[in-house]
């Protein structure tokens, strides 16, 4: 037991002091680090469009619903933030990722755009620049980042179709982000695509988004583990 007395320059205040550090640190309480980094709260900021919005679905079935779910069942000390809107752009997302990042100060941004770009025919150049963009912002921020990627159909052009896929693991890899490389796979490239969309064949139904977590979960999860 610590003596609240005085002794060898130490006072009460400082033996207090000093075991709110080793608690802080796991010093002295058989905690390595990586148990230390485990139990540290996350906050996940998700940087999305209408994939991660819940477009069509009813509140609390969508993927990152899906995943709050899922770091509570796994004990995973983590918080979520939905900031994705439908029809959002890499360019809507780059505007408005600094008060995000103000407001929630989130530890982990996970950025799920581009898909509007390739409906609006955007250049991939200004896409790609917009994702770098919001990679080292988010960075700067103290914050680690996931790059989600997607994919379009063959009807783009083979060129096109072949760049856009490559745009987000080129922005992982020049970033250092980790990388999920393509957000609907398992379903958009299913043998039987049309039972996992909504009518606009666009939107996947609830019953895709398990699917569509079960892609994020591993990569997000080690991800996470890293600290």
């Amino acid at each position: 037991m610590l003596n609240p007395v005085k002794t060898s320059g130490w006072n009460r205040r400082d033996c207090i002091a000093g075991l709110v550090s080793c608690v802080a640190t796991g010093v002295g309480l058989g905690l390595g680090a990586a148990e230390v980094r485990a139990a540290t709260p996350r906050k996940l900021l998700v940087l999305g469009d209408s994939l991660s919005a819940e477009y069509g679905l009813a509140r609390g079935t969508g993927w990152v619903a899906l995943l709050e779910a899922r770091l509570v069942s796994e004990k995973i000390a983590a918080t979520v933030v939905n900031a994705s809107i439908s029809g959002d752009t890499t360019s809507g997302g780059r505007s408005r990722l600094g008060a995000l990042l103000a407001q929630h100060q989130p530890t982990h941004v996970v950025v799920e755009l581009g898909g509007n770009d390739a409906l609006r025919g955007l250049p991939l150049k200004s896409s790609q620049d917009n994702l770098v963009a919001i990679a080292r912002v988010a960075k700067a921020a103290g914050a680690k980042v996931m790059v989600v990627g997607m994919q379009v159909p063959p009807n783009y052009g083979t060129a096109y179709t072949r760049d856009f896929a490559a745009m987000f693991p080129q922005v992982a890899k020049a970033e250092g982000t980790a990388l999920v490389p393509f957000l609907l796979a398992g379903i958009a490239d299913a043998a039987d695509p049309e039972r996992w969309f909504q009518a606009d064949r666009i939107h996947p139904v609830a019953a895709a988004h398990p699917r569509i977590l079960a892609t994020v979960w591993p990569v997000l999860r080690a991800w996470l583990a890293a600290g």
